[in-house]
């Protein structure tokens, strides 16, 4: 995909994500979503937490794809060991960062980073882009054992569009 395409997707998103968090009634938010066992608000904001990861995984893969492929292989396979803290962090995290957050503070995040994310890519040159780095695998599900930077960019809305799919909202159900 190329530097325009991301940068739409991520436009789609902002704006789907305002929606749905502007449209959802108390009661839709909190209750559960289809195949986790988190709440629709706590989906949502683990939606978000995939942009916020990427905002700090851009340096990551940026700084490994300089690098030798083993060094990236070597991280990759530490970051695959923790695999099951991980999945207990990702879980209880999203359990309460909704309500830390609350939704009006979650719109203007996940609009703040997509902007960032947009900035950033638009920066970017085409041999960066191309540049990869090795992934924990076992983390997520759209981690391949080595992604470039360009892949990295679309992957948060791979995320987000997965567990869209998952969310209980009205408004979801019906697109």
């Amino acid at each position: 995909m190329d530097v325009d395409g991301i940068c739409t997707e991520l436009d789609l998103v902002r704006a789907d994500f305002r929606d749905l968090l502007e449209t959802a009634t108390v009661t839709e938010l909190s209750q559960p979503s289809a195949g986790t066992k988190w709440t629709n608000e706590q989906l949502l904001f683990h939606m978000l937490f995939g942009y916020l990861l990427v905002r700090n995984l851009r340096f990551l893969v940026r700084a490994f794809g300089r690098l030798p492929d083993g060094a990236s292989k070597r991280f990759a396979a530490l970051l695959n060991a923790g695999t099951r803290p991980f999945h207990v962090v990702n879980y209880l995290g999203s359990l309460g960062g909704a309500r830390v957050l609350g939704y009006p503070r979650m719109e203007r995040l996940m609009g703040g980073v997509i902007a960032t994310l947009q900035s950033s890519l638009r920066r970017q040159t085409a041999a960066s882009l191309d540049r990869g780095m090795h992934f924990p695998v076992g983390w997520d599900p759209y981690f391949r054992d080595h992604m470039t930077l360009r892949e990295v960019y679309h992957y948060p809305t791979q995320h987000y569009e997965h567990h869209r799919r998952q969310l209980t909202l009205a408004r979801a159900r019906r697109q």
